[in-house]
């Protein structure tokens, strides 16, 4: 299995950080915030990755993780996303390094305090399809700014809909994305969105529609670095005290 990380973006949401910046290379406590991301696929399993990034900041990526070893990676490929144009344009880059194998997506601002280590997996014995990782949030304001799992009585995602008013349920849909050969053919036909982006909710409702979309909820904290100021001191705040990618 191939691991693809998303490193790209321009970082508004936590503007004047990243005015000087990239987001995903802020610390978060003692390291910078993509050395989680590196770590829990490595800790994970997957060590051939491709890093995706962008922006004015790029050649920094490859200063911090040079040849991918001391983080524990065997080969690590780099890809540069010309200019924004959302989740999914990003992935496309990766279909040559992935090579008809198995794609484990993480956008890199999201923090796990558990081991990705069930959820690669139960994929990796997974016959065909899609896989994502739900976690339960109580909080239904915070759920208005998620992605959202509607979940049919046979406990299969039915749709995920992308900031609902009216939330379906109490699980988002977290950055960590499982897909099959199959995907580098969804991502040509994707249509962009009212924001002109090619939408990675687009491409799991492509599996969701054709029951071929399994999940994971992760036990344990989880949190988008990226969201907005409080919510990337919360993710700093958490991983001081608890730490990050625990295997228990």
């Amino acid at each position: 299995m191939k691991g693809v990380v998303l490193a790209g973006g321009t970082g508004s949401r936590l503007h004047p950080l990243t005015q000087i910046t990239n987001k995903h290379l802020l610390p978060i406590y003692d390291r910078p915030m993509i050395s989680h991301g590196i770590e829990a696929l490595v800790k994970a399993g997957v060590s051939e990755i491709m890093l995706i990034t962008g922006g004015t900041h790029a050649g920094e990526f490859l200063r911090l993780l040079g040849d991918g070893a001391e983080f524990g990676i065997a080969r690590l490929f780099y890809a540069y996303q010309a200019k924004p144009g959302g989740i999914a344009e990003a992935l496309r880059l990766a279909e040559r390094f992935a090579a008809g194998d198995r794609t484990v997506v993480l956008l890199a601002d999201n923090i796990f305090g558990r081991s990705l280590r069930p959820c690669v997996d139960a994929f990796a014995a997974q016959a065909a399809g899609a896989r994502v990782v739900l976690s339960h949030e109580t909080d239904r304001e915070h759920l208005r700014h998620l992605g959202v799992a509607k979940l049919n009585g046979s406990r299969r995602i039915e749709r995920i809909v992308e900031k609902p008013s009216d939330p379906p349920s109490d699980f988002a849909v977290t950055g960590a994305y499982f897909y099959d050969q199959t995907v580098w053919e969804v991502l040509p036909n994707l249509k962009p969105s009212g924001r002109g982006e090619l939408e990675i909710t687009d491409v799991n409702n492509w599996y969701v529609e054709r029951d071929l979309m399994e999940y994971d909820v992760l036990d344990g904290f989880w949190g988008d670095a990226g969201e907005s100021i409080e919510a990337y001191y919360a993710v700093n705040d958490f991983v001081r005290n608890h730490g990050a990618n625990r295997d228990r």
